[in-house]
This record gives structure tokens, C-alpha cells and sequence, in this order.
């Protein structure tokens, strides 16, 4: 059956406005806080240059990551993973309990193409329900294959409490479930965050309705209000009691509020002691990979990105659903949305432009994964293959009619279909890396038949 008749989550949260330009929302998100960050440094000394140059942390992930990564499609083109940590240790302990590891609260990825005339942000929910892959913990041990909420990444390779190991895992999540290569990487730190809305002597927002959150530390009324400080975070993290209570609604407020951060921050800083403040307080939150921990990188990286027209800035987030739909009992995650979040990982990793309109509007009707059912048939010659392919998709929620072996052995792999269920072909095929699902006469009824071919990895199905 198709995707109707189930009702969605909308990313409207209800929780407030700010009047924002597009270029402004590309400037505080796109690069991390990096492009903030950059703002006026220009017109300080040398001594402040080089100690706001010295408080951006440096974490090399490459041995971490290993060696099986995807290819990269697009030389020039950069993708740059952004987290919003979350740790618990020292000024952060008061915003959790029974979390002994590092925590991230916002995951995206900017993509700056080879001819730097466009930019997207695409926003992961924290909540996207993926396969964790198996990441060094930093204590000695490896995590196992899993799936799981998609920042749960950042905490098992933050064990140790290490950024690095953190980072790492994160950067092979992202990897495994998109196909994206990922070139660089920047973290962000609460207590930064709000030493930089301090300097600004505040953001005002305007929610529609009063807040009250104890998870959060936060108690709002409704209507346009300056916060800073705890309260300032406590709007970008707060998730239940306002809205619908989704990880979808908060990715839009925090979009709105770091807009609002950035543009108030190109307005204000112009006095020398507010702009050593806020810079301060950015710099010191920053942790990149070497080749981004510096002023001058994260310089050069702002000038790419004010380079580029303000029509041609896109904000996107993974096309996904509630996983309730697949799994009643889960009213907690959502799932990606196939073929479409494919859809989208493949323009980026190809360089290509997303019309965001289009990509929304071709997710308005998802396909549930529990609406597709999959005939596995191993034509590899490798013995158990079937068995293997059909538990990982059954794992992804897809419906798994059986398994087999094929009439023959195949060097590709296939999916094919009876009439009537191209939406749901179309929805597998996008999981299987080169793959593209074709009518068949004979395809056997009520199903989609899977023949496996010698050129499919099965780590490499989404």
C-alpha cells in the first residue's frame, strides 16, 4: 500500500519568529559558527588575532575514521559536518543526568559545490533512526553494528570523552548512511553559545505560545522577548511542551534563532570590547579538524560563502516520517524517506543543485518502510548471502516475504516488480547503491523480488 492515511509531523513548532535574511541563516549555520566567528577580525591587533586563533581546538579523526570510506564524487566541492555538542562535563553538567558521555543536540552537513555559486545545509534529526556502524570508543573497545537514534554516534565515540573520537564516529555514521564523503568537521559547545548571544546583549524571539519546560530549565511566556544567557539555550534545546514536541519542530527554531544570532551580530559589532567578547566566547566553543582550526581557514571558508546569491542558499532536512508508521510502540523516532532522502544525498555527492520545492513536494506522499514486501533471492554463489540481505532490511523495516536462492547467478544486482508496485521498487531500490527497479511480466505478485548480483555489499545497503 502507499504512504497515506497516517498522520505526519509538520516542522512548524509554534514556538516563535525572527525576521531573517537567507544569507544571514547560511552565515550562522552553513559554517558551523565559523562564519560568525570571522566577522570584523579583520580590524583587531595582532595580539587578538593570534589569541583567538590559539582558542580554536584542534581533533584529528582520520585514523579513527578508517580506511572504507565513500568516494569522492565531486573534487572541489566540500562537505563539512557540523555538530552541536552537548557534553555533560564541567559548566554543562547541570543540563542532564545519567549521561556520562558526550551529547550532540544538532547535526547537518554544508555542502559548498566546486563552483561555489550555490551552498545547502542539510539538517539530520536527532532523532533519525540509522545504522550506527562500528566505531573505536576510545576506551580500549569498539562499539557493535546497530541501529539506533543518529546522535547516539557522537556519544559512543565520545566515551572517553574525546571530540575526536566523537567526531570520528559521527563522520562514519553520516558516511555510511548517506554516501556522502565528509571533508571536514566543526563542533560547537554550549557554553560558547551562550557567551556569544551575552555579548549581544541578547536575541529576541517571539514564541506563540508560553513555554515551560523543566528538561530545558525553561519558563517563557508568549509573545517577543530578548533572552540570553540559560535562557537563551534553553530556547534552542527545548523540544516538549511546545509545539508538537519534535525534534523536526526544534531543528526549525534553532535555524530561526541562529539567523536572528548572526545578523544581529553583523549589526552590533562594532564596538571593539563587544567584538572581543563574542569572538571570544566562539572561538573558544570551535573544535575542527586541523585543516579548519584556524582563523584563517575559517576566513577563507566565510568568503567562500558570502560569495554566493542569496537565491541560491538552500536550507533542507532529510526527507523523513515518524517510525511509528513501521513500528506502532515507536513514538520517538522518525526514519528517512526513500527514494527521496537518495535522492538527495546523490545530487549532493554528484555536485548537483536541489530545488528544495521539489524535493518537499515529492515527499508529501512517503512510502512507509513497512509497506514494502521483498522477495530475497542470493544469486552471488556466496552461501547465507540472502539470509544476511534479508535481516539487515528487515532490520530497516521492510517487509521481508521470503528467501532464496535465484535460477542463476547474477554479476548485478536487480529489483524487479509486478504493476502497481513502482512506488514501492522505487522505495528499495534507492537503499541499494546503483540500483534502479525495472517492470517485470512475470515478476511474482504482491511483491518486490530482490536478486542479489556479485557487485552489492551488503554494508553498503541503506
Amino acid at each position: 500500500m502507499s504512504g497515506t492515511g497516517r498522520r505526519r509531523r509538520t516542522s512548524s513548532g509554534g514556538a516563535g519568529r525572527t525576521r531573517l535574511t537567507r544569507r544571514g541563516r547560511i552565515l550562522a549555520w552553513g559554517g558551523g559558527v565559523a562564519s560568525v566567528v570571522v566577522l570584523g577580525v579583520a580590524g583587531v591587533g595582532a595580539w587578538v588575532y593570534n589569541d583567538l586563533d590559539n582558542n580554536i581546538k584542534s581533533a584529528d579523526v582520520d585514523d579513527k575514521i578508517g580506511g572504507d570510506r565513500p568516494e569522492n564524487l565531486s573534487p572541489g566541492s566540500k562537505n563539512i559536518l557540523v555538530v552541536g555538542s552537548d557534553s555533560r562535563d564541567g559548566a554543562n553538567a547541570e543540563y542532564g543526568k545519567d549521561l556520562d558521555t558526550m551529547q550532540s543536540d544538532t547535526l547537518m552537513v554544508l555542502h559548498v559545490p566546486a563552483n561555489r555559486k550555490w551552498a545547502a545545509v542539510v539538517s539530520f534529526p536527532r532523532d533519525s533512526w540509522v545504522e550506527i556502524p562500528v566505531c573505536d570508543k576510545g576506551d580500549g573497545s569498539n562499539s557493535t553494528l546497530h541501529r539506533a537514534k543518529i546522535n547516539e554516534a557522537f556519544a559512543i565515540g565520545g566515551t572517553s570523552g574525546e571530540v575526536a573520537g566523537a567526531a570520528a564516529c559521527s563522520i562514519k555514521t553520516v558516511e555510511a548512511n548517506t554516501g556522502l564523503r565528509i571533508d571536514h568537521f566543526m563542533s560547537v559547545d554550549f557554553q560558547g553559545f551562550k557567551g556569544m548571544v551575552d555579548a549581544l546583549d541578547g536575541i529576541e524571539v517571539c514564541p506563540e505560545q508560553a513555554i515551560r519546560s523543566k528538561k530545558a530549565r525553561l519558563d517563557m511566556a508568549a509573545g517577543c522577548q530578548t533572552v540570553e544567557g540559560e535562557k537563551a539555550l534553553g530556547y534552542v534545546r527545548v523540544r516538549y511542551g511546545v509545539g508538537d514536541g519534535s525534534d523536526i519542530g526544534r531543528i526549525g527554531r534553532q535555524q530561526e534563532f541562529m539567523n536572528a544570532l548572526a545578523e544581529k551580530a553583523q549589526d552590533k559589532l562594532t564596538n571593539p570590547k563587544a567584538l572581543y567578547g563574542f569572538l571570544g566566547s566562539a572561538t573558544k566553543s570551535l573544535t575542527t579538524d586541523p585543516d579548519l582550526a584556524g582563523i584563517k581557514p575559517l576566513y577563507a571558508l566565510a568568503s567562500e560563502l558570502k560569495g554566493i546569491p542569496s537565491d541560491r542558499l538552500s536550507f533542507l532536512t532529510v526527507p523523513n516520517y515518524p517510525r511509528e508508521a513501521d513500528v506502532p510502540t515507536d513514538r520517538a523516532n522518525v526514519v528517512w524517506q526513500y527514494p527521496q532522502a537518495t535522492d538527495l544525498f546523490t545530487a549532493l555527492a554528484k555536485d548537483r543543485e536541489v530545488d528544495k520545492k521539489q524535493l518537499e513536494a515529492d515527499a508529501e506522499n512517503p512510502v512507509y518502510a513497512s509497506s514494502v514486501r521483498v522477495r530475497v533471492l542470493n544469486g552471488t554463489g556466496v552461501s547465507g548471502r540472502a539470509a544476511t540481505v534479508a535481516e539487515k532490511l528487515g532490520r530497516a523495516g521492510l517487509g521481508v516475504a521470503g528467501t532464496g536462492n535465484a535460477p542463476q547467478d547474477a554479476d548485478r544486482t536487480t529489483v524487479t516488480y509486478p504493476a502497481g508496485l513502482e512506488k514501492q521498487a522505487a522505495a528499495l531500490a534507492a537503499r541499494l547503491p546503483g540500483v534502479r527497479a525495472t517492470q517485470a511480466s512475470n515478476a511474482a505478485a504482491g511483491v518486490v523480488t530482490l536478486v542479489l548480483g556479485k557487485d552489492l555489499d551488503p554494508d553498503d545497503i541503506r
